[in-house]
């Protein structure tokens, strides 16, 4: 069995996420950012048994590219077995760990034609520190309303480690 991981990540933490999913995979697993101009998905895509793509939300959004990527591709995304991950950080808070509660996840899933068989919610990271000014000062005025860390000085791995191992070990034993 062949697992593919694609993953769009604004800051590392979607990236991180991808290769710690590939460590608890068994058999055959390739990650690759969505970024990446040089690969053709189309091929990768036709060899995989299943498909899982990962993005992060900045400002309430997933990248433009991640539904240019979807929408080119929907056909095989919905002939294998495929799964999608989110990664933001209003999922910091549990209620917000599901799809059905997770409203990024609910709106993008709503405005595609994809049905992935797995979607799981993982929280982020909050990394002020590594932020131009301008992002650094609108995240925490974000977090300021949705009562979150707002220490510019320090960052903050909201990331459920645990979650993540649980989710790599469905992907190796295959989704169904």
């Amino acid at each position: 069995m062949k697992t593919l991981i694609l993953y769009f990540t604004t800051d590392g933490q979607t990236k991180k996420i991808a290769d710690k999913l590939a460590e608890q995979i068994s058999h055959d697993v390739e990650v690759i950012s969505l970024q990446d101009q040089a690969v053709d998905f189309a091929e990768k895509l036709a060899n995989a048994d299943q498909i899982v793509i990962g993005a992060s939300i900045r400002y309430g959004h997933f990248n433009p590219l991640v539904y240019q990527f979807v929408a080119e591709h929907q056909a095989v995304l919905n002939q294998k077995k495929s799964a999608f991950f989110s990664v933001n950080l209003t999922a910091r808070k549990p209620s917000r760990r599901t799809a059905e509660n997770n409203v990024y996840v609910r709106k993008f899933l709503a405005k595609i034609a994809w049905q992935p068989k797995y979607v799981e919610v993982i929280a982020g990271a909050l990394l002020y520190p590594r932020y131009k000014f301008f992002d650094r000062v609108m995240i925490q005025f974000i977090m300021k309303l949705t009562k979150g860390e707002t220490d510019a000085s320090k960052e903050y791995e909201f990331t459920d480690w645990a979650q993540v191992e649980q989710f790599g070990k469905l992907l190796d034993v295959g989704l169904k």
